[in-house]
């Protein structure tokens, strides 16, 4: 099975550079007017800013699931992207909310190390 989530935005070339940052590296893949982050073997996330699209901008949710929080965050924090405060759930996993510019929500979870 293949996922493709859809992050509508209403200025592709700013979320563009948005999202370049977000996953440190440009688009994998571009598709006519959709820029394809891979964030996993058959796992996909979609910038689109067509007009088709334009009544769901700001309204994506999505969580990723990383081993390098601590990394990510220092990165976007070079480049002023902030975050909402990290959580750490009871079972030990970090948990922290990063909105786009649209205001689409890319959550990024860390399991906790396995000894």
């Amino acid at each position: 099975m293949d996922l493709y989530s859809i992050m509508a935005v209403r200025d592709s070339a700013k979320a563009i550079e948005w999202f370049g940052v977000f996953f440190g590296r440009p688009a994998d893949v571009v598709i006519g007017e959709e820029y394809l982050w891979q964030v996993g073997e058959n796992a996909y996330i979609v910038v689109d800013d067509r007009d088709v699209r334009a009544e769901r901008v700001g309204g994506a949710m999505v969580t990723l699931g990383v081993t390098d929080l601590d990394d990510i965050l220092a990165r976007l924090a070079a480049h002023g992207i902030e975050h909402e405060p990290a959580e750490t759930y009871g079972n030990g996993v970090r948990h922290v909310v990063v909105l786009d510019p649209d205001g689409n929500s890319l959550s990024l979870a860390q399991s906790p190390a396995t000894e």
